[in-house]
């Protein structure tokens, strides 16, 4: 049984937005960081966003100013706006805790199926 499951992928053409959702079957609410990663075909996951219980974010450079985080702790879900893609955009992505679980931080925290996103130029 997936604890984190994402969704709202899907394929857009350059220049277009996607949103994608992270619904956790437990509370998210004692997790510190939450993290969404990327993992394009042949290469290792990498963490593309973040973002603290106190609202610090964190961007990679390749996405910094075009995707944006947020989290509902009530909801357990976490949030990944993605606007202005690109063709390097395309991978699968996931939502884990910064560092990503199972962990300490995070016991339950194990990878789910990922959203795949795919952007044609």
């Amino acid at each position: 049984q997936a604890h984190l499951v994402e969704s709202g992928g899907g394929l857009v053409q350059a220049g277009g937005s996607l949103r994608l959702t992270c619904a956790a079957s437990r509370s998210i609410f004692s997790i510190n960081v939450m993290g969404w990663y990327r993992q394009a075909l042949g290469d290792q996951r990498e963490l593309v966003a973040s973002i603290s219980n106190g609202g610090r974010l964190h961007y990679a450079d390749s996405v910094e100013g075009r995707f944006t985080i947020s989290r509902d702790n009530v909801k357990d879900m976490v949030f990944l706006q993605m606007n202005s893609l690109k063709p390097e955009d395309t991978g699968v992505y996931y939502c884990n805790a910064d560092p990503p679980g199972p962990r300490r931080n995070c016991i339950w925290c194990d990878w789910g199926q990922g959203a795949q996103v795919t952007v044609s130029s």
